[in-house]
């Protein structure tokens, strides 16, 4: 399981709805308003 940086949910990569990578590090996402968030500014939910 990983953890959605925006909201915090716990997602399956495997179901995830999204997933984009950052210096390196991919993030799954629970839905596509988290991963177009995430996208929009990644540096704000990095630090989290």
């Amino acid at each position: 399981m990983a953890r959605d940086p925006v909201c915090g949910m716990d997602v399956d990569e495997k179901n995830a709805a999204g997933q984009s990578t950052y210096q390196g590090q991919t993030y799954y996402f629970c839905s596509p308003v988290c991963k177009t968030r995430f996208d929009q500014d990644p540096q704000r939910y990095v630090g989290k």
